[in-house]
């Protein structure tokens, strides 16, 4: 019987194998070598195998790419490895201007580049364990995306098994789904069959594809990935000379690519692979809204690094944005969820990029005034980057003679509070954060956020309940919650509802730092925060200080002490203050600290990786600050200390590389005792 499974198990082993080749040879190669009728034969005689002998189900067989139940909701992925953003280039110059950095930065005069079409699409991470696609997961804020593993199995061009006998412990895949033009086509006859609302393009097809929670709906719509790069990865394999030889390597591991990518040489090559791949544009199986250039030597990509959110040594070269000519009707005055103001154009319908555009943004009263629009104006409006719609400029000769100057309203046209701008910002914004129904759904999630109040459970869509059936109007609402008030709403129950007026109530207990960080005070960080309940001690002296005062504080100028004054002078904010007072929300006071106190580790630059076996990473860079240290999120020359604790990851790589000092929790805990 044992030989006889054994047998069985072989052979499906062997017709996976010739199916997924099969999958490989239509989805990628477009080169199918055998007819749709004799694969399907091939797929039924696996299904009635998998049938007959359940137990034998492997989670890479073909069969499993569909059949899930729904999903509720999506769960939370964290990246290992930031799924970072590209700058962007609009012209020549811009280009230019890169390669003259890049040169510089690695004083050399010709630079190798990988250039390849930017795809249309949405980011996914693809995370391979001993070889078995084990989570797929969206880009997110590149830091934090959601597992859509169920929906990217549906995704035939995308292997659940690499092709390698020996294969790597750790191998993540960066790539992007999109829906070909054929597939798009043929999706919106079938909309039209159905007499359903058709998709305005394949992106906004993809992106409604990839997301729906039932995945079954996911593979009734064809979608295509493309590798682009790799995440975390424990590859010995992997090339790690040239980036053109990794997604070459990737493509041996039967990873779709980009068939028109080049390596080029210097400025010239990259304008003139530009040209080519914008000639292209219409007759490629795909949309691209521009070009990726990369530095091709992977030991120069490490030397160049990462600025803010984005590497130095890539760019996305962008193809001009299709425009469209119409009028002005009004003006509009949007108040975001931050308290900024954006003036918002009205526009007369007309067809642009694939979709109806109504209103466009005009961003902010300098960028009125530069262009000189005035309502009743013919403008030109552009979609930029393809998404977001936007007035590019006048048609002067058609300005009517009735055309009317704008002018940015002084106070919040939401709540009434005072409008500020403050001298480095380009954009106005309500000061009435704590009580502007615009801004409500901001302000209570950064104030039950873990780093300010810390009230678990209080997540968006919870929060948008209370705010949206007018349960809680400001952050002192919140701590009048009861049980029954939370277990009516969709989603809770009374165990729920409990934990969270437990949370709630624990947080009325807290640190006058997470208080201040917690009235969500434009341009007050938590370390601001940190540094303003350190000198003043209790929040009346806060609250009565002047731009004066708060400016003897280390590392407040004049535009963060403008933010806490303007914010102090509202006084719906003072009162939304005293209401939580009121609630029970309290914190040890004490007298303050002279400005210029001398701490240990002032100057210090720490970087956290790892589990620390007895702290938590929010406790050591507490202890950290309390002693004048500051905590990085990235290991870069200026950093001097890196705390390493079980799995660290590549930032304790960099760190060797850089001969960074390291320290365990007990090394840190005994600078920390003797500094």
């Amino acid at each position: 019987m044992n030989e006889n499974i054994e047998k069985i198990k072989f052979h499906l082993q062997q017709l996976r194998s010739e199916i997924e080749l099969h999958n490989y040879r239509y989805y990628v190669l477009d080169n199918p070598v055998i007819p749709d009728a004799e694969y399907d034969k091939l797929f039924r005689e696996l299904q009635q195998f998998e049938q007959d002998y359940p137990q034998l189900i492997t989670a890479d067989s073909p069969t499993q790419r569909v059949g899930a139940a729904p999903l509720k909701a999506f769960a939370q992925v964290t990246h290992r490895v930031p799924m970072l953003s590209l700058n962007n280039a609009f012209d020549d110059a811009e280009v230019e201007a890169f390669d003259r950095r890049v040169r510089e930065g690695l004083a050399v005069d010709c630079i190798e580049y990988n250039a390849e079409p930017k795809f249309d699409g949405l980011a996914v991470s693809l995370r391979y364990e001993n070889g078995l696609f084990k989570t797929g997961a969206t880009r997110g804020d590149g830091y934090t995306g959601e597992d859509i593993t169920l929906n990217l199995k549906t995704i035939r061009s995308i292997p659940l098994k690499l092709p390698l006998n020996d294969p790597p412990a750790i191998l993540e895949v960066r790539g992007e789904v999109l829906m070909l033009k054929k597939d798009f086509l043929r999706l919106n006859q079938q909309q039209l069959v159905k007499g359903e609302k058709e998709f305005a393009n394949p992106r906004n097809a993809a992106a409604g594809s990839l997301r729906q929670l039932d995945p079954n709906i996911t593979a009734s719509r064809r979608l295509a990935f493309f590798a682009y790069g790799i995440g975390d990865a424990q590859d010995t394999r992997m090339p790690k000379t040239t980036h053109s030889d990794l997604m070459a390597y990737l493509s041996s591991l039967h990873f779709p690519i980009a068939k028109e990518s080049q390596v080029v040489m210097g400025l010239k090559g990259l304008l003139e692979y530009y040209q080519t791949i914008a000639a292209k544009r219409e007759s490629l199986p795909y949309d691209i809204d521009g070009v990726v250039y990369k530095v091709n030597v992977i030991a120069q990509q490490e030397q160049l690094g990462f600025v803010s959110r984005a590497p130095r040594f890539a760019i996305a070269h962008k193809f001009p944005a299709q425009e469209a000519v119409t009028k002005l009707l009004d003006i509009d005055v949007q108040v975001g969820r931050t308290g900024a103001l954006t003036p918002v154009a009205r526009l007369q319908p007309v067809f642009v990029g694939g979709v109806t555009v109504t209103n466009a943004t005009l961003h902010n009263a300098d960028e009125i005034e530069r262009k000189d629009v005035r309502i009743g104006d013919t403008v030109i409006v552009r979609r930029a980057g393809d998404v977001i719609p936007e007035v590019v400029s006048v048609v002067v000769e058609k300005r009517p003679p009735d055309a009317r100057l704008f002018a940015m309203p002084s106070n919040c046209p939401v709540c009434g509070a005072k409008a500020v701008r403050l001298p480095d910002e380009a954009v106005s914004r309500c000061t009435g954060g704590l009580f502007c129904p615009a801004q409500r759904k901001q302000a209570i999630l950064h104030f039950a956020s873990r780093r300010a109040m810390d009230i678990d459970g209080l997540g968006e869509k919870l929060v948008d309940q209370l705010v949206d059936q007018a349960i809680v109007r400001t952050p002192a609402d919140l701590y009048r919650l009861g049980i029954a008030a939370l277990a009516n709403l969709e989603r809770m129950a009374d165990k729920s509802a409990n934990n969270i007026v437990k949370a709630i109530e624990a947080s009325k207990h807290t640190t006058l730092a997470r208080f201040i960080y917690a009235l969500g005070i434009r341009n007050v960080g938590e370390a601001t925060a940190k540094d303003l309940a350190a000198h003043f001690g209790n929040l009346d002296r806060l609250m009565a200080a002047d731009i004066e005062e708060l400016q003897q504080i280390a590392d407040i100028g004049p535009v963060v002490a403008q933010s806490i004054v303007d914010f102090f002078a509202e006084a719906h904010n003072c009162e939304a203050v005293e209401q939580l007072r009121a609630s029970g929300v309290h914190w040890d006071e004490h007298a303050g600290r002279p400005a210029a106190v001398y701490l240990p580790l002032q100057g210090k630059t720490f970087v956290l990786t790892g589990a620390l076996p007895h702290m938590s990473r929010d406790e050591a860079k507490e202890k950290i600050e309390a002693q004048g240290g500051k905590v990085s999120g990235s290991v870069s020359s200026k950093t001097d200390y890196v705390v390493v604790g079980a799995e660290p990851g590549s930032k304790y790589d960099k760190a060797v590389s850089l001969g960074i000092t390291i320290l365990d929790e007990d090394g840190l805990l005994k600078l920390l005792d003797h500094s």
